[in-house]
C-alpha cells in the first residue's frame, strides 16, 4: 500500500509591500526611470531657454506666450484623437516612435538656430509639431511605464516617476546655462534630441511584468465600455476593436459614463480653477500684502518644491488608492489654502505652504493612478486622451479666472473665498456620497416565528 502523498512545499507568498520604491524592484522600470531622467532633463534644458529664445529673435513678449499656447492647442484639440491612436498602435512602438520624431524636432530646431534661419513662422510651426506628437507620446510614456510593474505597484511608479521629473527639472535648469555660455543656445536644442533618441533606443529593450489576469467586467462596465461583451474580452478582441472602429468618441463615451472619472474631473478643475495654482497667487500674495521681494518668493517656491518631492514619496506607498481619497486630499489642501491666505507672516505662510504642496503632489499620484488603472486596458490611452483635454482647458482657463477673482476680491480674498467654494463642495459631495453608500440595516426576525413565516416576512 503507498504511502501518504507528501504534502506539497509551501509556496512563499511575498507580503504586500508599502515601500515608495517597490516598483524599482522591476529592471524594466528601473531603466525606464533612468531613460526618464535624461529625458525631462534635457526637456526643462530647452524650455529653460526657449523663451529666451523666442524673445531674442522676435522682441515680443506677445509672441512669447503665442509660441507657448501655439503647442498646447494640440493638447485641447487633439487629445481625444492621440488617446485613440496610442489603444489602436502597439505601445513600445507608438512610444519609440513618438520619442523619435520628438528628437527629430529638437536636432531641426538646433540646425536653424546654428544657421540663423529661425523665423516667427518656423516656429510657430515647430511648436505646433511638438504640441502634435506630444498628444501621442504623452499616453504612450505613462502606459508604457504602467506596464512595466503589476498594477499593485502602478503608485509606486508613479511617484518615482514624479520624483524623476523633480531631479531632471533641477538638473536641466542647472545645465542649461553652462551649455548656453560655452555652447549656444542651439546646443540646448540638441542635447534634449540626444536624450529623446536615448529614451527611444531604450524602449525596444524594456519587457513588461506580467500582471494578473482582470475579473470578468461588471454589469456597468459592459454598459459604459462600447462594444463589450458578457464575458471578459480577451486581448486579441480588444486589438480587433481597436482596428475595426474603437474611435476616440467611444472613449469620450465611455469617460462620460463613468461615473469616477466624471468625478475625479470635477475635482481637478474645481481645484485647478479656484486654488493649487500657487505659482500665481502666492507670488501675489507675498510682494503684496506680506511686502516680500523675489528673495522670500524664492523661499516660498523651495518650500512647494519640497513639498511637492515629499508628497510624491508618500503618494507612491499608495496601493489602491479611490477618488474619495482624492477628494478628501484636495478638501484639506483647500482649508489649508483658506489659512494662507490669512497668512498674517511670511513665517506663517511657509509653514502652511509644505502641507499644501504635500496635499497637493499626494492627490496628484493617487488621482493617476486612478486614471491609469480604472479604466480596462483597452480604453486606457483613450481615457487618457479625454483627460488631456480637460486638463487642458482648464489650464488655459485657470490663470484668468483666477487673475479676475483676485481683481475683484484681492489676493487675500480670492485664496480665502476659493478655498472656501472647494472645502464646501467637495465635503457636501463627500457626505452625499457617503450617506447613499450606507448599508440598509434589515432587523432580524422576531423570536420564536417558524422559519416560514420568516421566509415570508423576508420576501414581504
Amino acid at each position: 500500500m503507498a504511502g501518504p502523498r507528501p504534502a506539497p512545499p509551501a509556496v512563499a507568498v511575498p507580503s504586500a509591500s508599502r515601500s515608495p520604491w517597490r516598483s524599482l524592484r522591476h529592471r524594466g522600470m528601473r531603466w525606464w526611470s533612468v531613460a526618464n531622467f535624461v529625458s525631462n532633463a534635457g526637456t526643462w534644458m530647452q524650455l529653460t531657454v526657449q523663451n529666451l529664445l523666442v524673445l531674442h529673435i522676435t522682441g515680443s513678449a506677445a509672441a512669447t506666450g503665442l509660441s507657448m499656447s501655439v503647442q498646447a492647442a494640440p493638447g485641447l484639440l487633439m487629445g481625444l484623437a492621440g488617446g485613440a491612436a496610442v489603444d489602436r498602435w502597439p505601445r513600445k512602438l507608438t512610444a519609440a516612435v513618438s520619442q523619435a520624431l520628438l528628437g527629430a524636432v529638437a536636432f531641426l530646431t538646433a540646425f536653424l538656430v546654428a544657421f540663423d534661419q529661425l523665423d516667427l513662422a518656423v516656429l510657430m510651426v515647430l511648436a505646433a509639431t511638438t504640441g502634435i506628437i506630444a498628444t501621442v507620446d504623452g499616453p504612450a510614456c505613462a502606459l508604457l511605464g504602467n506596464d512595466l510593474v503589476p498594477t499593485e505597484d502602478v503608485p509606486s511608479a508613479i511617484g518615482v516617476g514624479s520624483l524623476v521629473h523633480n531631479a531632471g527639472r533641477l538638473a536641466g535648469a542647472a545645465l542649461a546655462g553652462v551649455i548656453v555660455a560655452f555652447l549656444g543656445t542651439g546646443a540646448a536644442y540638441a542635447a534634449n534630441g540626444v536624450s529623446f533618441l536615448f529614451v527611444a533606443a531604450v524602449i525596444p529593450f524594456l519587457k513588461a511584468a506580467r500582471q494578473t489576469e482582470p475579473a470578468a467586467p461588471s454589469a456597468a462596465e459592459r454598459a459604459a465600455t462600447p462594444r463589450a461583451g458578457t464575458a471578459e474580452r480577451p486581448k486579441a478582441a480588444e486589438r480587433e476593436d481597436a482596428a475595426e472602429g474603437m474611435s476616440a468618441r467611444d472613449g469620450l463615451v465611455f469617460f462620460l459614463r463613468r461615473p469616477r472619472l466624471v468625478a475625479l474631473a470635477a475635482v481637478s478643475g474645481l481645484s485647478a480653477l479656484l486654488g493649487r495654482n500657487y505659482g500665481l497667487t502666492l507670488v501675489v500674495l507675498v510682494t503684496g500684502p506680506l511686502a516680500g521681494d523675489a528673495a522670500a518668493f524664492g523661499t516660498v517656491s523651495t518650500v512647494l518644491a519640497v513639498g511637492g518631492i515629499l508628497g510624491a514619496v508618500l503618494g507612491a506607498r499608495l496601493r489602491k488608492p479611490t477618488v474619495r481619497f482624492v477628494g478628501v486630499l484636495a478638501a484639506a489642501g483647500a482649508l489649508l489654502q483658506v489659512l494662507a491666505g490669512l497668512s498674517p507672516s511670511l513665517t506663517v505662510l511657509l509653514v502652511l505652504v509644505l502641507p499644501m504642496a504635500v496635499a497637493e503632489s499626494v492627490s496628484e499620484t493617487a488621482g493617476t493612478t486612478v486614471l491609469q488603472t480604472d479604466p480596462p486596458a483597452h480604453m486606457r490611452g483613450r481615457v487618457l486622451g479625454v483627460w488631456s483635454t480637460v486638463k487642458t482647458l482648464w489650464g488655459l482657463a485657470a490663470p484668468p479666472t483666477l487673475g479676475l477673482l483676485m481683481e475683484w476680491a484681492g489676493v487675500r480674498g480670492a485664496l480665502v473665498a476659493g478655498g472656501l467654494v472647494v472645502f464646501a463642495v467637495l465635503t457636501s459631495g463627500l457626505l452625499l456620497r457617503g450617506r447613499r453608500d450606507a448599508p440598509v440595516v434589515v432587523p432580524a426576525p422576531a423570536a420564536g416565528l417558524t422559519p416560514l413565516r420568516s421566509a415570508l416576512r423576508a420576501a414581504a
